[in-house]
């Protein structure tokens, strides 16, 4: 679909002029395209968003307003630099944070960040570290802010009982004659699924508190500067209430494994520690003033639970016909299934070693912090190991 891009840049306040509009980024899920303006020599970021994931934009709006204006004013207060280090968004002229085009279509619009990079793979120790530091930054800066002011973005996101559900009603409807199939993975996945539903219970218990978490922390979701330190946090599109350990355990899935998410050799599926202990420290760096003792148990669970959940996702898509998730040939839900599997597999056999490395930091994060006699850095910041 072409849009009007003149009518939709003038809702916003940023002057009028002819502007440079080009596609930017890969995203997925919204159409994102980078403003050049003559007017003011400012670079801007245009998001078409995307209301068939996200149906409740005004929610969706509000919630990025709360969090980007508590964490610009924890920033300012900190010494910073909010405008470099939060994304900004840009009114439009009728008071609001988003417009809508004449077609319906809902759009907003962010600061462009200038001299920054990402990374879709995590390659290196300090890359690692320093995305522990920025998930760990990230959930410091929002401890004090009650997550009752956020909704749900995506109800049930990572719910693993609305998963299994959805799984349940993919086996009984069996709507692309799979089942037959898949009867090996399925023995798998449920064998493991009472163990997997132990942080909702502990959050349903009371004895893990409900925060404000980001719920894709994915490492392209990093700006860093050119030194390769982080910057800014971004994509805040799911940014709603959570347990830390969700987080934590979705950031370890994305960096732990040495093959892709769909490798079709499981025998490539191995774990790299040392990418995990680096997140690890970076972390807790940030988050031991905070975490209860309850809370640094979760979060092996979370390292557990992200993968299954992923694979449940993956064999629901495919005993559904692959009709959510975009694949690239027959039975490539199948693999990805097979994949996370394998994963989550490795992962058990050495839960043990993982556990005493988040044990291990925590106590090295708390020695560190007692030594000082002050807060754990979370900003300016000291993104250096302890």
């Amino acid at each position: 679909m072409k849009y009007n891009f003149s009518g939709i840049i003038t809702q916003f306040s940023i002057g009028e002029g002819s502007f440079e509009i080009k596609p930017f980024g890969s995203g997925h899920i919204n159409d994102t395209y980078r403003v050049k303006s003559p007017v003011n020599g400012r670079d801007y970021l245009l998001q078409k968003i995307n209301d068939y994931v996200f149906k409740d934009v005004n929610g969706l709006m509000n919630n990025m307003l709360y969090v980007t204006n508590h964490l610009k004013q924890k920033i300012y207060k900190a010494g910073g630099d909010p405008d470099k280090e939060v994304l900004t968004l840009i009114p439009c002229n009728n008071g609001l944070y988003y417009c809508r085009d004449e077609h319906g279509g809902y759009w907003r619009m962010t600061t462009f960040l200038h001299n920054t990079k990402s990374y879709d793979l995590v390659t290196a120790g300090n890359q690692a570290y320093q995305g522990g530091v920025a998930f760990g930054r990230f959930q410091y800066l929002l401890c004090d802010m009650g997550a009752e002011m956020l909704v749900d973005t995506i109800p049930n996101f990572l719910n693993i009982e609305f998963r299994l559900w959805e799984l349940s009603q993919a086996i009984e409807n069996n709507a692309a004659d799979r089942l037959s199939t898949v009867s090996a993975e399925l023995d798998f996945l449920l064998s493991r699924a009472d163990s997997m539903k132990d942080i909702l219970q502990w959050g349903r218990a009371g004895i893990l508190p409900l925060r404000i978490t980001h719920n894709d922390t994915k490492f392209n979701n990093i700006l860093l500067d050119e030194q390769d330190n982080i910057q800014c946090v971004i994509d805040l599109d799911t940014v709603m209430p959570g347990y830390v350990a969700y987080d934590f355990g979705d950031a370890i899935r994305s960096i732990i494994s040495t093959a892709a998410e769909d490798e079709v050799n499981l025998e490539a599926i191995q774990l790299n520690i040392h990418l995990f202990e680096e997140f690890t420290k970076g972390y807790l760096s940030q988050t031991i003033s905070f975490l209860s003792e309850q809370e640094l148990k979760s979060l092996i669970k979370g390292v557990l639970l992200l993968p299954y959940m992923q694979a449940v996702r993956f064999l629901t898509d495919y005993l559904n016909g692959d009709t959510y998730y975009k694949t690239q040939f027959a039975g490539h839900n199948l693999q990805r299934t097979l994949a996370q599997m394998q994963l989550l597999k490795m992962l058990e056999l050495n839960k043990e070693k993982l556990t005493t490395i988040i044990e291990r930091e925590w106590f090295g994060s708390y020695n560190s912090r007692a030594a000082s006699k002050q807060p754990v850095a979370f900003h300016g910041v000291q993104t250096q190991r302890l």
